[in-house]
């Protein structure tokens, strides 16, 4: 009997089939962690059926990632070209939605890329924030009049809305996702990034302990070496070398790398905590409170971007026993959200606020990357606008 379930009956499509489960794979557990026997049994055929059509994992990887883009340049070359701004986010919501459990392989996996294929995937995706770009232009919004406005940031923020879809897992019937994320990325586009958001407020978000023991500069010196080159590739003594240390003394107080993504991700868990409270201290409108919320977290995004980075990136790559009580954190912060937004806006139900709250926090990843993370206070206050748009606060 052959060791390939599927080698007498060969789909047509096979590599497709392979190329869109290894996305799957890739997506939730990161490329590291995802082996190319766990992808084989994605598919149900044998490593070496798997092997037949690409020669490592590396090469399976890299079209993933070039078809997450290829797929949304191919949708949009199929809207045409003076469609209004509605019908070109459609598309793009249509197949972000369509291909959820695949589509956010592009935002943290694709620094384990090469260079000549991250050149490739930004001159796609530079294509896609282009044709949105142009669409927002032509839309004439309010917000096009205002001389501080930037309509390659709405875009890319809409964008972020839309993509926000890939990065969670919140249960919504295909069309209600698509058009709620049209509706939030519509209202980002149309918003003022100049516009005032966080009630009046100067929201400052905890800044990160200085160091005081050798277990807090290990962590410390860590965090940027993760955020850079992704933890699978940071060796032990790339950190000790950073604060001058042998790699055995790492040991004495993380036992394994391991633990001290765990002591990162936590830093960013308690940090971000904090940062609700401080916003939410006195404020008892809620309106007044997420739009406090809005300036926190951007705040927050802004002044800890490489311990955000690897928190966001790296938590696949937890034992289970220590990443539970850190999904368990997320959501209790995006809880706060949704019972805010719930108050506000009656007209939703607990899914789609849920949804609307996520989006909010795609608006950051991109427009913040748009932006190169330059902590200025007119780009905090341009990122919480247009959160708050999203969000559809009026």
């Amino acid at each position: 009997m052959s060791a390939d379930p599927l080698a007498g009956a060969r789909p047509r499509n096979r590599r497709q089939l392979i190329s869109e489960a290894a996305g799957r794979v890739f997506s939730e557990r990161g490329y590291h962690a995802a082996s190319m026997a766990d992808i084989a049994a994605e598919v149900n055929i044998s490593a070496a059926a798997l092997y037949r059509h690409f020669p490592n994992k590396y090469a399976l990887f890299a079209e993933c990632a070039h078809t997450t883009v290829d797929r949304l340049v191919g949708a949009l070359d199929g809207v045409p070209a003076q469609a209004d701004l509605a019908e070109v986010l459609r598309a793009v919501a249509h197949v972000a939605v369509t291909h959820r459990a695949s589509g956010g392989l592009y935002r943290w996996e694709a620094r384990y890329l090469d260079r000549e294929d991250r050149r490739l995937l930004r001159a796609k995706f530079a294509r896609v924030v282009g044709r949105v770009t142009e669409a927002v232009r032509r839309e004439g919004s309010a917000a096009a009049a205002s001389p501080s406005a930037s309509a390659e940031l709405r875009a890319v923020s809409a964008l972020g809305a839309i993509g926000s879809i890939t990065m969670h897992h919140v249960s919504i019937t295909q069309r209600r996702a698509e058009e709620a994320l049209v509706a939030s990325a519509l209202r980002v586009a149309a918003t003022d990034p100049a516009a005032s958001a966080g009630g009046g407020r100067t929201v400052e978000p905890p800044a990160r302990p200085e160091p005081r023991t050798r277990r807090e500069e290990i962590l410390a010196a860590a965090i940027p070496l993760f955020a850079r080159d992704g933890f699978a590739k940071v060796t032990n003594g790339q950190i000790a070398e950073a604060i001058g240390l042998v790699p055995s003394a790492i040991y004495r107080h993380y036992p394994t790398k391991t633990d001290i993504l765990a002591a990162a991700c936590l830093q960013a868990a308690e940090l971000l905590a904090e940062a609700v409270d401080r916003s939410l201290a006195g404020t008892d409108d809620p309106h007044d409170a997420l739009t406090a919320l809005a300036a926190a977290y951007v705040a927050y995004s802004f002044e800890h971007t490489a311990l955000i980075s690897v928190a966001e990136a790296e938590i696949v790559g937890l034992p289970d026993g220590l990443r539970q009580p850190l999904i368990r954190a997320q959501r209790e912060h995006i809880a706060v959200w949704e019972r805010q937004l719930l108050l506000v806006r009656p007209d939703l139900d607990p899914r789609q606020a849920r949804l609307l709250v996520h989006a909010g926090f795609g608006v950051v990843v991109e427009s913040g990357r748009r932006l190169h993370w330059r902590d200025t206070p007119e780009n905090r206050s341009a990122v919480a606008a247009l959160i708050v748009g999203a969000l559809g606060l009026g």
